[in-house]
């Protein structure tokens, strides 16, 4: 009777043990792939703060949304949250957008962290397109096995806002990715939420 006891005891502190340890690789996870993107994002609006404190546009853009993504190769779906923060170097002609979206599968996860370079056009007072190109610094966990590449990615960025003052707002963003590393991995992607104009 003891025995069997024990024996259930230990049929649910094993997977709660699991369960401690898979958070604990995830958070270190986490903190490893958010410290550089919020480091950058910090001196990236700084500096954009500086370069527009005379102008009436906002001084940076921050995007907070999720994105579905699909392997080209068959690897099928992943989703996951992603957020970025914009600023204008050259009004008109220049928008640079630094990002991070981890995108999550049943047995593997993977960071994908970017620096894209958009050309703005104005649609109307409420409506923009931009289109990007850049690198990307994609980190893979796969199996525990954690691999590191660099990749490109093209996007199309369509923005929209309610009121003309343009502090609130929201875009869609479809971009296709190529992974320079082992495998050339293809995906594409549609991300999608809302805009917050940073003073």
């Amino acid at each position: 009777m003891n025995r069997h006891r024990l024996s259930h005891a230990l049929d649910f502190v094993q997977p709660v043990g699991e369960i401690l340890l898979l958070h604990s690789i995830l958070r270190e996870d986490i903190v490893r792939a958010v410290t550089p993107f919020l480091m950058a994002s910090i001196l990236l609006c700084a500096a954009s703060a500086f370069a527009q404190s005379t102008g009436k546009e906002s001084a940076a853009i921050l995007e907070i949304g999720a994105a579905p993504s699909l392997s080209v190769k068959g690897g099928g779906w992943s989703f996951g949250p992603t957020v970025a923060v914009e600023f204008t170097p050259i009004e008109n002609w220049l928008e640079i957008e630094a990002g991070v979206t981890p995108f999550f599968t049943r047995h593997s996860s993977e960071w994908d962290t970017d620096l894209l370079f958009k050309k703005p056009w104005t649609l109307s007072r409420k409506a923009e397109f931009m289109f990007g190109v850049g690198p990307e610094w994609i980190r893979t966990s796969q199996n525990n096995v954690v691999t590191n590449s660099v990749g490109g990615e093209v996007a199309l960025d369509f923005m929209f806002w309610p009121k003309a003052k343009h502090r609130f707002g929201w875009y869609l963003e479809p971009s296709y990715d190529y992974d320079f590393g082992r495998g050339h991995d293809q995906s594409v992607s549609i991300s999608a939420g809302l805009l917050i104009a940073i003073p």
